[in-house]
């Protein structure tokens, strides 16, 4: 097995939960032994997460996906948007805000859970109002909890540990871009994305009538 980010390792890793014994579990009640909750940031990707949640659904496992209303890189309220919502709830997913501090404004398009992007310090555990801060007790601590952030594992690839069973329960932190776009270290991987990202603008010029003659 090869430690890389691609989507099969990706799917490796959701092999390796599964005969661990753990259970793919959404945000909606206290952690308990055997739990293993997907969490996605969708940081840069609609197209990547779609990818990600497609295969999850092949292997029977089911994330939340934290999406956000105030990207640079995409438009929630667009067609492709609104299409993406769709897609991740017909595939058995959840859907939570990925919010921009101070900023949590939930609407009917999300679940009331809420995952801060790029958070700092000092607000990242803070209770949120009539939402669950993932990073918050209860869900979140240190020895149950992995992260891919910036294509790097701070503790190793979580693989043979989740085979063994060696976490009680434990949050699972992805970024769908990192998996959906090929590259061995975060600049080759975003340089896939923007090429890809390239490719997808012109064909949306051409649906737009733009002339590109």
């Amino acid at each position: 097995m090869i430690c890389d980010f691609s989507l099969q390792h990706y799917g490796e890793l959701l092999e390796a939960a599964r005969a661990g014994g753990y259970r793919f579990e959404a945000f909606d009640h206290d952690p308990v032994p055997g739990d293993l909750f997907l969490r996605h940031d969708v940081d840069l990707s609609l197209e990547a997460a779609v990818s990600v949640a497609e295969l999850e659904a092949e292997a029977g496992a089911r994330a939340t996906y934290f999406l956000m209303t105030e990207s640079v890189f995409y438009n929630l309220a667009s067609t492709a948007g609104r299409r993406t919502l769709e897609r991740l709830r017909d595939l058995g997913h959840r859907v939570g805000l990925h919010a921009v501090f101070p900023r949590a404004d939930l609407d009917d398009r999300f679940e009331p859970v809420v995952a801060w992007h790029n958070p700092d310090p000092e607000y990242m555990s803070q209770p949120i109002e009539g939402a669950q801060n993932v990073m918050a007790p209860p869900f979140f601590r240190p020895e149950s909890y992995r992260s891919d952030s910036n294509q790097r594992w701070r503790h190793g690839c979580p693989h043979e540990e989740l085979a063994a069973g060696t976490f009680e329960w434990l949050q699972l932190l992805t970024h769908p871009e990192i998996w959906a776009f090929p590259g061995a270290t975060m600049r080759e991987t975003m340089e896939a994305m923007l090429e890809a990202d390239r490719e997808s603008r012109l064909r949306q010029l051409a649906e737009d009538r733009i002339d590109l003659s």
